[in-house]
């Protein structure tokens, strides 16, 4: 049956590409239609940008904690080397140069399963009818089952317009050639609390402003708390409570640019080389044919899907950013695949958010999965915690790790894990056994019976839940 259906996606990006490799998967014709390249603006400007960009300040830090291990680094003749520099146009070069790579490496995978790529942009024409508009010319694709994964853009401003040299968007930055003297980061959730350490990490001097009391205002009290006295700690400026009225570029006399001025709503006024905005996105649902469909869209303009990524219109599937259910990459790529699957006669598990890891890739990293605390106080639950500091771990101690914790939240009674929030290195790495336990109901006892190497920062994993062993 699957032979001879005709599935057309609209957008490359982890939804989409994800979607058109499980319906080839199942015997489909699908038709891929991107404007910008395959990866969507996850791989090309957003997600793999940022994180090699991260990396790249990761490795800066580690000169600062190198002596502090008692390694000393010298040049040829012999004397002590203190500062490490970034060359920006190099770093970004690299950031590029990996986007692009990754971006060809899922274009490639695609045409190894059949996937025809339609490189233009694609817009409903009715239910079963997608016209993609490419450089030469328009074609109307047929479709039995469509679906549109057309990510966001990032949310600008009237009183601050991006201009792409003083005043940037996060996907504007990889253009810079040098590093910015002060960069004023307007935005302290989690794109501009990452890029905001990262500037800092390769030698930029960093003010972020926060219109909230802390920075990461939706993520773990606790650990929004670690992360801000690092960034103090480590020389940026936090502007707590202050909200951002407007940006403006300043020129000299000669018309040249020279800088930015930030100007807060109580009248102050930061002035600094370069301003990221960092404000939150808008869905691109613009042009898509939608209203013209009848699709339903929010009041944001995010296309409505219920947990097996179906639109109001049958045979109409959306995921990813577009569809404001959760703005990460893999949640995107896991609507794709579910949408494919229903569509296609697959087995197939409604999504469940419940189970989603998520990561913030600040120095150290924030993982979180399950349960939050917030949530666990709102529904009254009756919950065991347990926070156990990093500098207790001896491999932490090895490695001169000082931040971070791994909080466990179980079940009183039954002790099943909830959830659970770890604050180290490469946490994106360690929520793995938690998410696990999350995911598959297990207990404190067995995530505890379980053998962790020594030493290793997992071993923390499992004393935690020793901790909440009902005694």
């Amino acid at each position: 049956m699957n032979a001879s259906t005709k599935v057309v996606i609209v957008g490359g990006g982890p939804g989409g590409y994800e979607a058109a490799l499980v319906a080839a998967h199942l015997g489909a014709q699908v038709t891929l239609v991107e404007r910008d390249g395959m990866g969507g603006a996850c791989v090309l400007t957003d997600c793999v940008p940022s994180k090699t960009l991260i990396a790249t300040a990761d490795y800066m830090s580690g000169v600062d904690l190198a002596l502090g291990l008692g390694v000393h680094l010298l040049d040829h003749e012999g004397d002590e080397l203190s500062d490490a520099q970034a060359r920006l146009a190099e770093v970004n070069a690299r950031v590029l140069g990996l986007a692009s790579a990754q971006s060809q490496d899922i274009a490639g995978r695609l045409l190894e399963v059949g996937v025809r790529i339609v490189p233009g942009h694609g817009r409903l024409l009715d239910p079963r009818t997608v016209r993609a508009e490419t450089s030469s010319g328009t074609e109307d694709l047929a479709a039995d089952v469509i679906l549109l994964s057309t990510g966001a853009t990032p949310r600008v401003m009237a009183t601050a317009r991006p201009d792409g040299e003083r005043i940037l968007t996060w996907q504007q930055l990889y253009e810079l050639d040098g590093l910015p003297e002060h960069l004023i980061v307007v935005g302290s959730g989690v794109t501009g609390a990452e890029l905001a350490q990262a500037y800092l990490g390769l030698g930029a001097e960093v003010t972020l402003v926060s219109s909230r009391d802390r920075v990461l205002p939706g993520e773990d009290p606790d650990a929004a708390t670690v992360i801000e006295e690092v960034f103090r700690h480590r020389g940026m400026s936090v502007l707590s409570r202050s909200r951002m009225q407007s940006t403006v570029v300043v020129r000299d006399a000669g018309g040249e640019a020279t800088g930015v001025e930030v100007t807060l709503e109580d009248g102050r006024v930061v002035s600094g080389s370069h301003a990221l905005l960092a404000v939150g996105s808008l869905p691109q649902t613009q042009d898509l044919g939608l209203d013209m469909v009848g699709i339903a869209t929010s009041e944001s303009g995010h296309i409505v899907v219920d947990r097996v990524s179906r639109t109001s219109v049958r045979g109409v599937y959306a995921a990813g950013d577009c569809t404001g259910v959760l703005p990460l990459a893999s949640v995107a790529a896991m609507q794709g695949r579910i949408a494919m699957a229903h569509a296609l006669g697959d087995a197939v598990a409604p999504l469940n958010l419940g189970n989603v890891s998520a990561n913030i890739f600040t120095d150290p990293e924030i993982a979180t999965v399950g349960l939050s605390e917030k949530e666990i106080h709102a529904r009254g639950l009756d919950v065991a915690t347990v926070n156990l500091p990093l500098s207790r771990n001896p491999r932490a101690k090895m490695q001169g790790l000082t931040e971070g914790f791994v909080k466990l939240f179980a079940a009183h009674g039954s002790g099943t894990v909830l959830g659970g929030v770890v604050v180290a290195p490469r946490a994106s790495e360690l929520i793995f056994p938690v998410t696990l336990a999350v995911t598959h109901r297990l207990n404190v006892d067995q995530l505890a019976s379980t053998f962790t190497v020594y030493p290793s920062l997992t071993g923390s994993i499992a004393e935690a839940a020793r901790r909440l062993h009902a005694t």
